[in-house]
């Protein structure tokens, strides 16, 4: 097949079991290798569909200017898809941005805005959300994103990565275990699952620090899983479980999966398999869960700098201890 664009190239991603990170018997574990769409990253779904989406029933005219708070994955997908749409983007950052993604956003085009004062909590969410609305108020054309509010994240989720999973897995699903930020993928995914397998369960991984699930607030240095505010899109009622996971597991996770699985994954990516050691353990057998791995892990090797040892570093030597299987 011979796409149009790189857009083309989204989706259809491979999933792999993870036979050799998880052994026990009467355990499977699948993962779907979202690492491997064109922009990097999952997010690459819901920047296609929330913008195309958007030009094709007029909220996103082609002249507008797009503005969005993000550090990570979804700012450099919004990029990629506002360079093949020739569509302005101003992507608001903080100090906390790696520089690998702060480099990628300027080579994709988009104007990156950076806050430099904190909120007082540690963080920098406030700040950025003031500025987006500065932006937003200021700049003719210009409309926000706002991923953490727009049912097209999900629906991104539920009319693709779902459909695929549906479409590449034979048999039953007992269990969905996903990193969560914006909770847009858990949400679409499962929505469309559940429509095939009712009962299925789902297992959110989040952050020590995040609030998403009204836990207090404190610093947090693994991007791609957490969030400084509770998204509107959320409905807890549908997730079934919540496991949290602080920076040091996520990256003994990512140690682990690449070790094991050969499987160079981002820190969501690790913060999955931290939490599956978590989760497993409370899951009758046989089970067989689907997880997402849902960004690379090259773009994270700058993470921390050498100059804060005490930090978790994405350093990719071998783990000094096993995870805990409690």
């Amino acid at each position: 097949m011979i796409h149009e664009s790189v857009l083309g190239c989204i989706g259809r991603t491979p999933i792999v079991a993870l036979r050799r990170l998880f052994d026990e018997p009467g355990v499977e574990v699948l993962a779907k290798l979202e690492m491997l769409n064109p922009g990097g990253s999952v997010k690459d779904r819901p920047a296609r569909h929330i913008i195309e989406e958007g030009l094709r029933s007029g909220a996103i005219a082609p002249d507008s200017h797009l503005v969005e708070s993000t550090s990570g994955n979804f700012g450099i997908a919004l990029a990629m898809v506002c360079r093949i749409h020739r569509l302005a983007l101003t992507v608001v950052v903080d100090p906390h941005i790696t520089a690998t993604n702060l480099h990628l956003l300027h080579r994709y085009g988009a104007r990156v805005d950076m806050v430099s004062e904190g909120d007082g909590s540690g963080g920098y969410l406030e700040q950025r959300l003031r500025r987006v609305r500065e932006i937003v108020g200021t700049v003719p054309g210009s409309v926000w994103i706002n991923q953490y509010a727009n049912r097209l994240n999900w629906k991104a989720h539920a009319e693709s990565t779902g459909q695929e999973i549906l479409a590449d897995v034979d048999g039953p699903l007992d269990c969905v275990v996903m990193a969560v930020s914006t909770t847009g993928t858990i949400h679409g995914v499962t929505r469309a699952l559940r429509a095939e397998y009712p009962r299925l369960r789902a297992v959110a991984v989040d952050a020590v620090g995040s609030v998403i699930f009204g836990h207090p607030p404190a610093p947090r240095r693994v991007p791609g899983i957490g969030a400084g505010r509770v998204p509107e899109i959320l409905c807890r009622d549908e997730i079934d479980d919540v496991v949290l996971v602080d920076d040091e597991q996520a990256v003994q996770g990512c140690h682990e999966l690449l070790h094991s699985e050969g499987i160079l994954a981002g820190g969501s990516s690790g913060a999955v398999v931290a939490g599956l050691r978590q989760i497993l353990p409370r899951l009758p057998r046989p089970v067989r869960v689907l997880t997402l791995l849902p960004d690379r892990g090259e773009r994270y090797l700058d993470l921390l700098s050498a100059d804060a040892p005490a930090e978790p570093r994405f350093d990719w030597s071998p783990p000094r201890r096993p995870l805990s299987r409690s």
